[in-house]
């Protein structure tokens, strides 16, 4: 499978994008360096062609989305095909979440058709490969309080900074029903 990424800058640090010809496979969270995005892209790099082109309109939204704007990735053409159901349901339903506001792990289990699944919700945002395309950072816990992001713990602060500039107030609960 011919394989394409990109890294480029944004106002919140470095991003990578690998894709197949089919769509986007993955893509990172800021960074501080384009090394830490490479790196982050993982094994799936290995013969991947530099190709910033190809991923210019995505670049773009990635810029705009983190400039504050409402941005969709609904029309990106994304390759997830590999994923289990229902990794690809929640990461599918967290897309429908609308900026500015957050949802719980139990409301996206429920949308990925698996009610009595939240901790396996959790896991699918912690294994979602295409963070800020799929936006798991307006995915909290049933009190409001913000979990894991970015392979854990580690960038609680953007998460933070990202639902600010979108400007969720105190990580409100949204109805489950």
């Amino acid at each position: 499978m011919k394989r394409y990424f990109d890294v480029f800058e944004t106002d919140f640090g470095w991003v990578g994008l690998l894709a197949s010809e089919s769509g986007i496979r993955h893509s990172t969270l800021p960074q501080s360096t384009p090394g830490e995005c490479v790196a982050l892209l993982g094994h799936e790099m290995d013969g991947a062609e530099e190709a910033p082109d190809r991923f210019e309109a995505v670049r773009e939204k990635i810029v705009r989305l983190l400039d504050g704007e409402d941005i969709s990735f609904e029309d990106e053409a994304i390759d997830v095909e590999d994923a289990t159901p229902f990794h690809r349901a929640a990461w599918q339903a967290c897309m429908t979440i609308p900026k500015g506001e957050t949802r719980s792990y139990k409301w996206l289990a429920q949308q990925a058709g698996k009610p009595q699944a939240p901790r396996a919700a959790g896991q699918s945002m912690a294994r979602n490969r295409l963070p800020l395309i799929v936006p798991c950072h307006r995915v909290v816990a049933s009190d409001g309080s913000l979990r894991g992001f970015g392979k854990g713990a580690s960038q609680l602060g953007l998460k933070q900074r990202l639902l600010d500039m979108e400007g969720v107030q105190g990580q409100k609960k949204m109805p489950l029903d």
